[in-house]
């Protein structure tokens, strides 16, 4: 059965680049970007554990930690990791999760069917501190993902866990959002002192509260 949002991410224990770990354990009272790639050595990954590389210092920001997967092994991956740094210009700082075994590929239900090899398409789950899946993405294996996406949607979950508030279409950090319907105008009141716009009863729109 695919996992669904809010389910508990299943916890497993794996070597990886930087030692065995037990993912629960390794996650802490963190977040955490759990991500899948097809294989080592193969030109779209190597664009994405990069850029990924690249951006870590926002996902730290953000107090989420980042682990990237696939179904070659840990002396592959060690391997791969000069092509990473020397063709994109960043060396890897994050783990890669060695599953030979297809283990984790399983658990996470990561696998094409009906694909001629048994590799990951590219996977993304956002874990919050509870062990709760909070977001999925699936790509095809040909379509290499937009992180600063990914960034965003971490940015959106986290402020709307904080106040009762949505995020409309392309919003980023400091764009105006949107109060949730349940929330009546007296509440809001108490929430959000400052006054919003009401386009419809339904949508009032209002300044990031954090900010």
């Amino acid at each position: 059965m695919s996992l669904r949002l809010g389910d508990t991410a299943p916890d497993f224990t794996a070597e990886t680049t930087e030692g065995k770990i037990r993912f629960h354990d390794w996650i802490g009272d963190s977040w955490a970007m759990l991500f899948s790639h097809p294989a080592d050595f193969t030109p779209v990954c190597t664009t994405e554990l990069g850029e990924t590389a690249r951006l870590k210092r926002e996902f730290d920001q953000r107090n989420c930690k980042v682990i990237a997967l696939s179904v070659d092994s840990v002396a592959d991956h060690k391997a791969w990791l000069g092509d990473i740094e020397e063709t994109q210009g960043c060396a890897v700082n994050f783990p890669i999760i060695a599953d030979t075994d297809r283990q984790v590929s399983h658990l996470y239900d990561m696998l094409h069917p009906g694909e001629g090899d048994a590799s990951t398409v590219r996977s993304v789950f956002l874990i919050d501190p509870r062990k709760k899946i909070r977001m999925t993405l699936t790509y095809p294996k040909s379509a290499g993902r937009n992180f600063d996406e990914i960034l965003r949607v971490i940015d959106s979950i986290q402020l709307t866990d904080g106040y009762q508030v949505a995020t409309p279409v392309n919003w980023k950090q400091g764009d105006d959002v949107i109060i949730v319907p349940n929330l009546s105008d007296e509440e809001a009141k108490q929430q959000f002192p400052h006054g919003w716009k009401t386009l419809k009863p339904y949508l009032r729109v209002t300044r990031q509260p954090n900010l």
